[in-house]
Protein backbone atom coordinates (compact mmCIF):
# COMPACT_ATOMS: atom_id res chain seq x y z
CA UNK A 1 0.00 0.00 0.00
CA UNK A 2 0.99 3.51 -0.35
CA UNK A 3 1.35 3.35 3.65
CA UNK A 4 3.73 0.79 3.70
CA UNK A 5 5.64 2.33 0.90
CA UNK A 6 5.99 5.56 2.89
CA UNK A 7 7.91 3.32 5.85
CA UNK A 8 11.63 4.59 6.03
CA UNK A 9 13.04 1.13 5.39
CA UNK A 10 10.62 0.21 2.29
CA UNK A 11 11.63 3.06 0.85
CA UNK A 12 14.97 3.00 1.02
CA UNK A 13 14.81 -0.43 -0.73
CA UNK A 14 12.89 0.73 -3.52
CA UNK A 15 14.92 3.80 -4.41
CA UNK A 16 17.84 1.59 -4.11
CA UNK A 17 15.89 -0.63 -6.88
CA UNK A 18 15.20 1.76 -8.89
CA UNK A 19 19.11 3.31 -8.79
CA UNK A 20 20.30 -0.18 -9.85
CA UNK A 21 17.40 -0.16 -12.17
CA UNK A 22 18.55 2.72 -13.63
CA UNK A 23 22.16 2.00 -14.02
CA UNK A 24 21.91 -1.63 -15.09
CA UNK A 25 22.36 -0.06 -18.92
CA UNK A 26 20.00 -2.31 -20.10
CA UNK A 27 17.91 -0.96 -22.57
CA UNK A 28 14.60 -1.54 -25.24
CA UNK A 29 13.36 -0.27 -28.45
CA UNK A 30 10.68 2.08 -27.11
CA UNK A 31 11.34 5.99 -25.58
CA UNK A 32 9.28 7.18 -22.89
CA UNK A 33 9.13 11.14 -22.95
CA UNK A 34 6.24 12.89 -20.61
CA UNK A 35 6.36 15.71 -22.78
CA UNK A 36 5.38 14.01 -25.97
CA UNK A 37 3.25 11.19 -24.01
CA UNK A 38 0.85 14.07 -23.42
CA UNK A 39 0.97 15.77 -26.87
CA UNK A 40 -0.05 12.06 -28.15
CA UNK A 41 -2.82 11.51 -25.95
CA UNK A 42 -3.92 14.96 -26.53
CA UNK A 43 -3.95 14.03 -30.53
CA UNK A 44 -5.34 11.23 -30.14
CA UNK A 45 -8.16 12.24 -27.75
CA UNK A 46 -9.48 14.63 -30.35
CA UNK A 47 -8.99 12.38 -33.27
CA UNK A 48 -11.92 10.21 -30.73
CA UNK A 49 -14.04 13.47 -30.59
CA UNK A 50 -13.36 14.34 -26.95
CA UNK A 51 -13.43 17.91 -25.93
CA UNK A 52 -9.99 18.42 -24.12
CA UNK A 53 -9.85 20.32 -20.72
CA UNK A 54 -9.14 23.91 -20.77
CA UNK A 55 -6.65 22.97 -18.07
CA UNK A 56 -4.67 21.59 -21.05
CA UNK A 57 -3.29 24.31 -22.65
CA UNK A 58 -1.95 26.31 -19.38
CA UNK A 59 -0.53 22.83 -18.16
CA UNK A 60 1.02 22.62 -21.57
CA UNK A 61 2.71 25.89 -21.01
CA UNK A 62 4.09 24.82 -17.83
CA UNK A 63 5.21 21.51 -19.34
CA UNK A 64 7.36 23.56 -22.03
CA UNK A 65 8.64 25.50 -19.50
CA UNK A 66 9.63 22.29 -17.34
CA UNK A 67 10.89 20.64 -20.23
CA UNK A 68 13.52 23.80 -20.84
CA UNK A 69 14.40 24.08 -17.36
CA UNK A 70 15.35 20.43 -17.41
CA UNK A 71 17.61 19.78 -20.51
CA UNK A 72 18.60 16.75 -21.45
CA UNK A 73 22.22 16.67 -20.18
CA UNK A 74 23.68 14.84 -17.04
CA UNK A 75 20.98 13.06 -15.05
CA UNK A 76 18.46 13.36 -17.80
CA UNK A 77 19.92 11.32 -19.95
CA UNK A 78 18.03 8.36 -21.25
CA UNK A 79 17.78 5.31 -19.15
CA UNK A 80 15.30 1.98 -18.84
CA UNK A 81 12.57 3.34 -17.01
CA UNK A 82 9.26 1.80 -15.41
CA UNK A 83 6.63 5.19 -15.42
CA UNK A 84 3.82 3.81 -13.93
CA UNK A 85 5.20 2.97 -9.90
CA UNK A 86 2.08 2.69 -8.28
CA UNK A 87 2.10 1.06 -4.91
CA UNK A 88 0.23 -2.25 -6.29
CA UNK A 89 3.12 -2.51 -9.27
CA UNK A 90 5.61 -3.12 -6.19
CA UNK A 91 5.90 -6.35 -4.63
CA UNK A 92 8.21 -7.35 -1.77
CA UNK A 93 9.84 -10.77 -2.24
CA UNK A 94 12.59 -11.28 1.20
CA UNK A 95 14.58 -8.46 1.82
CA UNK A 96 13.73 -6.86 -1.45
CA UNK A 97 11.82 -5.37 -3.87
CA UNK A 98 10.18 -6.90 -7.04
CA UNK A 99 8.59 -4.69 -9.97
CA UNK A 100 6.13 -5.68 -12.24
CA UNK A 101 3.47 -4.39 -14.53
CA UNK A 102 6.14 -2.90 -17.60
CA UNK A 103 3.65 -2.18 -19.89
CA UNK A 104 4.71 1.37 -20.04
CA UNK A 105 8.34 1.34 -19.94
CA UNK A 106 10.36 2.83 -22.03
CA UNK A 107 13.67 4.93 -22.34
CA UNK A 108 13.28 7.94 -20.51
CA UNK A 109 14.32 10.42 -17.54
CA UNK A 110 14.85 8.47 -14.40
CA UNK A 111 13.51 11.91 -12.41
CA UNK A 112 9.93 10.78 -14.21
CA UNK A 113 10.11 7.45 -12.48
CA UNK A 114 11.14 9.57 -9.40
CA UNK A 115 8.59 11.93 -9.41
CA UNK A 116 5.80 9.53 -10.82
CA UNK A 117 6.62 7.04 -7.23
CA UNK A 118 6.77 10.18 -5.37
CA UNK A 119 3.26 12.00 -6.16
CA UNK A 120 1.44 8.34 -6.90
CA UNK A 121 2.32 7.18 -3.29
CA UNK A 122 1.84 10.59 -1.37
CA UNK A 123 5.59 11.45 -0.48
CA UNK A 124 5.88 14.21 1.78
CA UNK A 125 9.01 16.65 2.07
CA UNK A 126 10.58 14.26 4.68
CA UNK A 127 9.80 11.19 2.42
CA UNK A 128 11.23 12.89 -0.84
CA UNK A 129 14.16 13.63 0.81
CA UNK A 130 14.74 9.89 2.09
CA UNK A 131 14.32 8.62 -1.09
CA UNK A 132 16.46 11.13 -3.27
CA UNK A 133 19.24 10.25 -0.34
CA UNK A 134 18.75 6.49 -0.67
CA UNK A 135 18.80 6.93 -4.17
CA UNK A 136 21.93 8.81 -4.97
CA UNK A 137 23.66 7.93 -1.69
CA UNK A 138 23.89 11.83 -0.61
CA UNK A 139 21.49 14.18 0.99
CA UNK A 140 19.51 16.04 -1.80
CA UNK A 141 20.44 19.32 -2.81
CA UNK A 142 18.22 22.36 -4.02
CA UNK A 143 18.47 21.05 -7.93
CA UNK A 144 17.34 17.47 -6.92
CA UNK A 145 14.26 18.88 -5.11
CA UNK A 146 13.44 20.50 -7.91
CA UNK A 147 13.47 17.91 -10.15
CA UNK A 148 11.50 15.91 -8.14
CA UNK A 149 8.88 18.37 -7.59
CA UNK A 150 8.66 19.43 -11.66
CA UNK A 151 8.68 16.11 -12.65
CA UNK A 152 5.43 15.12 -9.75
CA UNK A 153 3.68 17.96 -12.24
CA UNK A 154 4.52 15.72 -15.48
CA UNK A 155 3.54 12.68 -13.82
CA UNK A 156 -0.37 14.62 -13.00
CA UNK A 157 -0.26 15.77 -16.49
CA UNK A 158 0.31 12.17 -18.06
CA UNK A 159 -2.22 10.60 -15.91
CA UNK A 160 -4.79 13.55 -16.55
CA UNK A 161 -4.68 13.08 -20.15
CA UNK A 162 -4.54 9.47 -20.14
CA UNK A 163 -7.81 9.82 -18.44
CA UNK A 164 -9.16 12.33 -21.27
CA UNK A 165 -7.85 9.59 -23.68
CA UNK A 166 -9.57 6.54 -21.85
CA UNK A 167 -12.82 8.50 -21.13
CA UNK A 168 -13.31 7.96 -25.30
CA UNK A 169 -11.62 4.17 -25.71
CA UNK A 170 -12.51 2.38 -22.73
CA UNK A 171 -15.63 0.17 -22.14
CA UNK A 172 -14.80 -0.49 -18.11
CA UNK A 173 -17.26 1.37 -15.55
CA UNK A 174 -14.86 3.90 -14.85
CA UNK A 175 -15.55 7.60 -14.17
CA UNK A 176 -12.24 8.26 -16.30
CA UNK A 177 -13.80 12.28 -16.02
CA UNK A 178 -13.12 12.51 -12.26
CA UNK A 179 -10.09 10.58 -12.51
CA UNK A 180 -8.54 13.25 -15.29
CA UNK A 181 -10.13 15.89 -13.28
CA UNK A 182 -8.40 14.66 -9.90
CA UNK A 183 -4.91 14.92 -11.87
CA UNK A 184 -5.45 18.36 -13.36
CA UNK A 185 -6.20 19.80 -9.71
CA UNK A 186 -3.08 18.33 -8.05
CA UNK A 187 -1.14 19.66 -10.86
CA UNK A 188 -2.55 23.00 -11.00
CA UNK A 189 -1.86 23.16 -7.20
CA UNK A 190 1.88 22.45 -7.94
CA UNK A 191 2.15 24.78 -10.72
CA UNK A 192 0.36 27.50 -8.35
CA UNK A 193 2.95 26.73 -5.25
CA UNK A 194 4.76 29.95 -4.47
CA UNK A 195 8.00 27.58 -5.47
CA UNK A 196 7.28 26.71 -8.77
CA UNK A 197 9.43 29.31 -10.07
CA UNK A 198 12.33 28.74 -7.46
CA UNK A 199 12.07 25.41 -9.03
CA UNK A 200 12.31 25.96 -12.31
CA UNK A 201 15.41 28.12 -11.90
CA UNK A 202 17.24 25.47 -9.01
CA UNK A 203 16.34 22.36 -11.65
CA UNK A 204 18.54 24.06 -14.25
CA UNK A 205 21.75 25.12 -12.23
Amino acid sequence: SEEDLRRPELLETVAETLAALHSSGAAVAVEFSAFRVVERYEATARQRGASIPADYARARACAERIEAALGDAGEHEPVLCHNDLLAGNLLVEGDGVVIVDWEYAGMGDRWFDLGNLAVNNGLGSREEDQLLAAYFGEPPDDRRRASLALMRFMSDFREAMWGVVQGTVSDLDFDFDAYAREHFDRMARTAGDERFEDWLEAAGS
